[in-house]
């Protein structure tokens, strides 16, 4: 009798692991329930730079909340974020995510590339987890995905100003020098025909692939070869900077307009702490010039905390994992993607005013943030705010 009721205990205690794990929830080690959040992005390889960045708001955001959890129905949850890296790969990012929710159950993966987010709305919505989607590819929230949310602001709100400014400070010849990757093409593709359509003329246009070039100068000689007034260039912080460093280098005297992933703050940070190389160059505002509610505290403690100036990366994902903490508990759920995608719009309403480093009124009927868009220009060796109609 006590062998039988032994048994019955452990296959009692067994289910009770099962039923568990396949929720989007665990119990921690002292017997608090947590939520895994998935990370899957660039740890490793040129674009690691970019990667950490994202990763810091995320863990700063999880560092903060933890300290005292968030209530659900309840239940006090903390959140426990599951990191792997990707490399920049589309393949690598898909592979991640899987791994993520078969051993994780993440409700949330979030993911800061066009290729990768591609590649998980293959499958997000049958293994029903939200992608957090770090992109300003507006192609990615026209898929018709119901559990994709674009965090930053869609790209297409720049080409207009980058034009004009571009156009009337510099010139109308364009050398047009995107990553090789998808956000890359589409970037140029969408501000190519813009250009032309101005009276602009695309003198070069060659793509650069930051995973195998490091050294930019044939790239770039054969661009300034056409005696190009503008240079586009982008994608992650640290290369970009490359770039254009070395285009000074080669005597290149126009400017750049820089496509949104790379910022101008964390190009600056490369190019000597200094923005002289830069002069003429037009980008994103930098967050630490910026004046939401909650920038000057999230500057603060990311100081305090990494030593550095946070740039936008760790400033979107920081306010995401808030936003997403609020509609977990609008929903009354912590597991069910579906039902906390539905509350994203109530948990946006309810995020404390402290808590927006960005002033993110609404998310759109595609699952797109919208964001009050803001750009800057380097002019004697300064940022300067620009209008955005």
């Amino acid at each position: 009798m006590k062998k039988k009721t032994g048994f019955g205990l452990i296959l009692f205690t067994i289910v009770c692991l099962i039923l568990t794990a396949c929720s989007g929830e665990e119990t921690g080690g002292d017997g608090e329930a947590v939520v895994n959040i998935g990370y899957t992005g660039p740890l490793s390889g040129a674009a690691a730079y970019y990667g950490e960045n994202t990763l810091n708001g995320l863990k700063m955001a999880v560092e903060e909340i933890n300290e005292e959890g968030f209530e659900v129905n309840g239940t006090t949850y903390t959140i426990s974020l599951e990191t792997l890296d990707d490399q920049y790969l589309p393949n690598e990012a898909a592979a991640n995510a899987r791994r993520l929710v078969q051993e994780y159950n993440t409700p949330i993966i979030y993911t800061p590339h066009s290729g990768g987010v591609n590649a998980l709305q293959v499958f997000n919505e049958q293994e029903n987890f939200i992608i957090g989607a770090y992109t300003s590819e507006p192609a990615i929230t026209e898929t018709g995905n119901t559990l994709t949310v674009r965090i930053p602001p869609s790209y297409a709100g720049y080409v207009e100003p980058f034009t004009k400014y571009m156009m009337d400070r510099f010139g109308n010849k364009l050398a047009a020098l995107p990553p090789v990757t998808q956000y890359g093409k589409d970037w140029a593709e969408g501000l190519i025909p813009h250009w032309e359509e101005q009276g602009g003329e695309v003198v070069h246009n060659a793509s650069i692939d930051f995973s195998k070039d490091t050294d930019f100068f044939t790239i770039l000689t054969n661009a300034l070869e056409k005696d190009p007034d503008v240079l586009l260039i982008g994608g992650a912080s640290e290369p970009t900077a490359k770039v254009a460093q070395q285009a000074r280098e080669l005597g290149y005297e126009g400017g750049f307009m820089i496509m949104d992933q790379a910022k101008l703050d964390e190009m600056k940070k490369v190019m000597g702490e200094t923005y002289e190389p830069l002069e003429g160059s037009i980008g994103t505002m930098p967050l630490i010039n910026a004046d939401y509610p909650g920038t000057d505290e999230f500057v603060e403690k990311y100081r305090e905390k990494y030593g550095e100036d946070p740039g936008s990366e760790a400033g979107f994902h920081y306010v995401s994992m808030y936003i997403f903490v609020e509609a977990m508990k609008e929903a009354g759920n912590v597991e069910d993607a579906k039902v906390i995608y539905e509350n994203i719009q109530a948990g946006l309403d309810s995020l404390p005013e402290d808590k927006k480093v960005y002033n993110i009124p609404n998310i759109d009927e595609n699952g797109g943030f919208e964001i009050d868009t803001r750009i800057a220009a380097i002019e004697d060796g300064e940022i300067v705010p620009k209008e955005v109609e």
